[in-house]
């Protein structure tokens, strides 16, 4: 076979790109929840056969987190037996079911527009199968970038695909507000303890329709991405381990030359002959890294401001709740640049402790702004803050650290183990946000929920820089193959 004597960046950046519209999607399934969740609200208020509360509408909103969660799990599970390429077409296919379902749950079962029980735990079961093909792109699409690209551009490259996270965010919050046009978000008002109901001024088309056509909205992303994920070669490490190795030197050589391809599939085929090797032939510690990393990217609160941002700057009365959401999208994707082009410079340890602290002032800013009067810009610019800095930090970082810091032999179940928990805490950040953002204490009233959850948000990044600090390596520069001494020189 005539392999190719130089390599490609063009054939890379087309695999990357490819791979990292999973990352859109995963920005925008989860993102879409934004704009959506009041008329969603309002809808199911309706319902003439069960009280629509406010936990309940709390785990509808969160619902597709616990599809994240059994899709991360699996993902390990896919991998190896699927593949990297076929796991992404199928999370494709899951993606684009999950958004037709959202938009017309009655589908075949239930008269169109009538909200009842039974209808709510079919869209909740939609929602659950797109969060499966999200836990399975989350997990494996940086897993597929980390494997096929150079040591000295791999975090670069995965950052991308945080990128497309935040971009698939962003173009999810501009088309709900384009879908909104010059119609309004209903008005809920508080009926009792925990019930609401929605105010006859509300425009009835938000309640009707809004909501279906921005979560149909999706289908277009997920169709295309299904189709071009048939079109890229699989990873050359999984194509190793299951024992096709001229396939793998074939793709190497067209990313690297074959020369340096040679010396790439030496490095893997050496670590990667063991394939029985358990989770933690290498120790405990390399994955309890993996798993705190993930359960800090989702425990320092911001998917909890990410999903509910139309909700929380209409409580600060400064305009157009919507309008502000695009912009903070905008501030983030910008934020997210900082760390695609700065973190093979500086490295994976400095991002993550300056984005902890810059989160912690963030959140701490909100906390003060509920406890002394201030102007609302307060509030505003220290969310803004919040976001910004971990979408520099944790938001890419821990992604790149997940995809390269387990050795190669236990990539695929470790990889599943540490998502799956950052989708845990995802859901449970998610679901208790907003009954803690409205928890009431005397003369305080809501502003003691709203200065709690922020106070605990900035308690716990304060905590992450340490626990960065203290225990996660620096891999900037090393291989995939250089994590196997990492990890067993640090076992000894």
């Amino acid at each position: 076979m005539n392999y190719p004597q130089q390599g490609s960046k063009l054939y890379l950046f087309s695999i990357v790109l490819v791979a990292v519209l999973g990352g859109l999607l995963f920005g925008y399934d989860t993102a879409v929840i934004s704009g959506a969740e009041k008329g969603l609200q309002a809808f199911f208020l309706g319902a003439k056969d069960f009280v629509y509360t406010d936990t309940i509408h709390g785990i509808t909103s969160s619902s597709a987190l616990l599809g994240c969660i059994i899709g991360s799990a699996l993902s390990g599970f896919f991998a190896s037996y699927f593949g990297r390429k076929k796991s992404l077409a199928i999370a494709g296919i899951f993606f684009f079911l999950s958004a037709l379902g959202s938009y017309y749950p009655e589908f075949m079962f239930f008269d169109h527009g009538i909200p009842t029980a039974s209808l709510l735990v079919t869209f909740n079961i939609y929602r659950i199968l797109g969060g499966i093909g999200v836990g399975l792109a989350s997990a494996i699409c940086p897993m597929y970038i980390a494997e096929v690209a150079p040591s000295n551009m791999r975090g670069t490259l995965v950052s991308w695909n945080q990128f497309a996270i935040i971009f698939g965010q962003l173009v999810v919050y501009f088309v709900n507000f384009l879908i909104l046009g010059e119609h309004t978000q209903p008005v809920i008002e508080k009926i009792g303890e925990t019930v609401y109901a929605v105010s006859s001024s509300s425009d009835q088309w938000t309640i009707t329709t809004g909501w279906r056509y921005m979560f149909g909205s999706e289908a277009f992303v997920a169709g295309l991405f299904t189709i071009l994920v048939c079109l890229v070669p699989e990873s050359p490490r999984y194509l190793v381990l299951i024992g096709k190795d001229e396939k793998a030197l074939g793709i190497l050589s067209h990313i690297n030359g074959y020369e340096k391809a040679k010396e790439i599939l030496a490095q893997i085929k050496n670590t990667a002959e063991v394939k029985s090797e358990k989770l933690f032939s290498f120790g405990i510690m390399v994955i309890f890294v993996g798993v705190m990393l993930s359960v800090f990217q989702q425990a320092v609160g911001i998917n909890a401001v990410l999903y509910y941002a139309p909700r929380i700057f209409e409580s600060m009365n400064m305009g157009n709740p919507m309008v502000q959401t695009v912009i903070m999208g905008v501030v983030n994707i910008s934020f997210t640049l900082v760390a695609v082009f700065s973190v093979e410079k500086l490295g994976r340890k400095p991002l993550l402790i300056w984005g902890s602290i810059g989160m912690a002032i963030g959140a701490f800013g909100v906390c003060v702004s509920n406890l002394v009067e201030v102007a609302p810009i307060v509030p505003v610019i220290s969310i803004m803050v919040y976001s910004a800095s971990f979408m520099f930090s944790w938001g890419p970082i821990c992604w790149v650290l997940i995809a390269e810091i387990f050795p190669n032999t236990i990539r695929s179940a470790a990889v599943a183990i540490a998502v799956a928990f950052q989708w845990i805490f995802n859901f449970i950040v998610s679901s208790t946000f907003v009954p803690m953002y409205n928890m009431s204490l005397g003369d305080m009233g809501d502003r003691f929920g709203h200065m709690f959850v922020y106070a605990l948000y900035g308690v716990i990044c304060i905590v992450a820089a340490w626990f960065v600090a203290a225990l996660v390596p620096e891999t900037k520069g090393k291989t995939l193959e250089d994590m196997t001494n990492l990890w067993r020189n640090r076992n000894k």
